[in-house]
């Protein structure tokens, strides 16, 4: 992948719903400007054969993976979260892991070096849709909003031992396997503060990982603001202490405080201007957009991201 901070590439997760035929999904991703593709959890195994044919004829290029890529066939739903590293039941653990080792393969077979991850969650009661509702209704700084924050947190913190005492089991099984594929695993920053890793875990995961090729960090824009809307980070001191490890990006913009997955520059709730110095040069940047962005959208923020970040 070439040395450039501007290479732009557009998740499967906007448009994959819309075809039966893989090379027509990237012919699409193409024709909007986009040289390069992330083949998303929700994508079809009946897209992949297409879209590993437009691969070998060069008529697009695949930056990523995003588990689980093949999804679980007894899965009906895009669903990356079906199965988690965290889970208490053993077997849901085991099936994560396997599916993982798929996707690693399936990465090799489209020629890319990335793998994007979700690691699980810490098994509490998530309160964060409530936070969000209560942000929502302009409650961000009241009492009963501190108050359920704080008892969020302390649960949290509680319940992260056993969570990445998971995520190390899960990590040890898939190291090998990303070692004989030459593939790497980014590790998602997450929307839902129950979900792993919170910034202080992936700040030890990198420490615990520093030395490893096979590990880094991927920062989502929408994600982390999602989380900084609520009072519970900075994101931008998050992002400049992940940046040195970022293997890749999603892109997306929020409509405050927790609508996400707009197209980058359309809400102004992600602050791309300052934040987009933070990442290094080479980093791929996936445009991750749900399938409710319309095509003259779309194509009108790709405008807009080239006069303000021109290659």
């Amino acid at each position: 992948m070439p040395a450039t901070s501007s290479i732009l590439s557009l998740s499967t997760c906007w448009n994959s719903h819309r075809h039966t035929e893989g090379r027509a999904l990237a012919q699409e991703a193409h024709e909007l400007g986009f040289e390069w593709i992330e083949v998303s959890h929700g994508t079809k195994i009946s897209l992949l054969p297409g879209l590993l044919e437009a691969v070998a004829a060069g008529e697009i290029q695949v930056s990523s993976l995003h588990n689980f890529c093949p999804p679980p066939v007894e899965v009906t739903m895009d669903a990356p979260d079906a199965y988690e590293f965290t889970s208490d039941k053993t077997w849901e653990r085991e099936r994560a892991i396997s599916l993982t080792k798929k996707t690693l393969a399936m990465a090799t077979r489209f020629g890319t070096d990335r793998v994007v991850i979700h690691l699980g969650s810490a098994r509490i009661r998530s309160f964060t849709d409530k936070l969000e509702a209560m942000a929502l209704a302009g409650q961000l700084y009241s009492r009963d909003y501190s108050d359920l924050k704080l008892k969020f947190v302390a649960q949290r913190q509680t319940a992260s031992a056993l969570a990445m005492d998971r995520v190390r089991a899960a990590l040890d099984q898939l190291l090998p396997v990303c070692e004989a594929e030459g593939v790497r695993l980014g590790i998602e920053t997450r929307s839902h503060y129950e979900q792993i890793p919170s910034q202080h875990e992936m700040l030890l995961l990198l420490e615990e990982y520093k030395d490893c090729p096979w590990v880094g960090s991927w920062h989502d824009f929408g994600h982390v603001q999602r989380q900084a809307n609520l009072a519970l980070l900075d994101h931008e001191t998050y992002l400049s202490q992940i940046s040195a490890h970022l293997i890749g990006c999603h892109v997306h913009d929020v409509a405050w405080p927790m609508k996400d997955h707009r197209a980058p520059l359309s809400t102004g709730g992600v602050a791309l201007e300052k934040l987009m110095p933070l990442v290094p040069a080479g980093v791929p940047l996936i445009w991750e957009l749900s399938p409710g962005n319309r095509r003259e959208a779309v194509v009108e923020a790709l405008n807009r991201w080239r006069e303000k970040f021109p290659a």
